[in-house]
Parts: C-alpha cells; sequence; structure tokens
C-alpha cells in the first residue's frame, strides 16, 4: 500500500485520560467500532483542529474535559471496502467535569496492566502498549470489516 499517496475519507481523533495505573475507556455505542471497547473520539470538524477535536470528542462523549492532551501519534486505516481513516491520537493526564455514560459511549476506567484487548480493534494491542509507556507511535493498518490482514507500526521511545 503506497501509504505516502493515500487520502483518508476522514480524519479524526482518539483521546485517552490516564493516570499512572488506569486508563478512561468507553464502550462504543454506535457508529464505526459498535460494540467494541476504545478510547473517547471522533471525527474532525471543519475548520478544527485534531487537539480541538480531541478536547470536544471526549467531552461529549464522556462529560469530561481534557486539559493540556498531548498528540502521541498518528494511525491511518485502510478497509477493505475503500474506506479509510487518518487518527490523531492523544493523551491527557489531567482533567476536569463529571464522568458520564452518553448516547455514544458507557465509560469506564481500567487498570492498565488489565486492558481488555480482545474486545478491542485488534490493531489497539500492537500501538496502545507502546504509547502508554510514553512512546511516539506511527501506525498504518489494513482491516477487512473486523478483521487486520496487514499493518505497519514505528515506536519511537
Amino acid at each position: 500500500m503506497p501509504w505516502d499517496q493515500w487520502e483518508p475519507t476522514d480524519r479524526a481523533v482518539l483521546c485517552f485520560l490516564r493516570d499512572e495505573t488506569k486508563v478512561l475507556l468507553i464502550h462504543k455505542k454506535r457508529g464505526l467500532g459498535k460494540g467494541k471497547i476504545n478510547g473517547p473520539g471522533g471525527r474532525i470538524d471543519p475548520g478544527e483542529t485534531a487537539r480541538e477535536a480531541a478536547i470536544r470528542e471526549t467531552q461529549e462523549e464522556v462529560g469530561l474535559t481534557p486539559h493540556d492532551p498531548v498528540d502521541i501519534g498518528t494511525l491511518s486505516f485502510l478497509f477493505a471496502d475503500g474506506y479509510g481513516i487518518h487518527v490523531h491520537v492523544f493523551f491527557s493526564r489531567e482533567w476536569s467535569g463529571t464522568l458520564c455514560e452518553t448516547d455514544e459511549a458507557d465509560p469506564f476506567w481500567c487498570n492498565i496492566a488489565e486492558i481488555p484487548y480482545d474486545q478491542m480493534w485488534a490493531d489497539d494491542r500492537y500501538w496502545l502498549p507502546a504509547a502508554l509507556t510514553g512512546a511516539r507511535i506511527t501506525g498504518q493498518f489494513l482491516f477487512d470489516g473486523d478483521k487486520m490482514v496487514d499493518h505497519v507500526l514505528t515506536v519511537l521511545k
């Protein structure tokens, strides 16, 4: 796949709130990834930066406002049906607000050592552990439906 010439259908964000031992995850209730566990996130609106989208999407999905989210890398996904999405991944160690369930997400705190990778997208088990150690990540992933068929991952410590 010539990723350097690829143009995604959509651009999106993920924003993981975390401390030393826990990370905020969601049970996704609708849209791409419905039924899976993931981090809060969604599409970047026209005129919005990735960072602004990370803050807005987290507020909308779980009721918390990340403070100073840090961009830790990008993930590109191409599906067999032709759909493609480019995702900026953010981590935030500070936030405010009241955690709540919404129409899109049922949030829960999870011990980092107990992340349920078998209930997440297949790519998460490759990049998320490295990112949680402080590494920057860049990944490209090919999917056929829910099945990952190929990937390339770069981890920078």
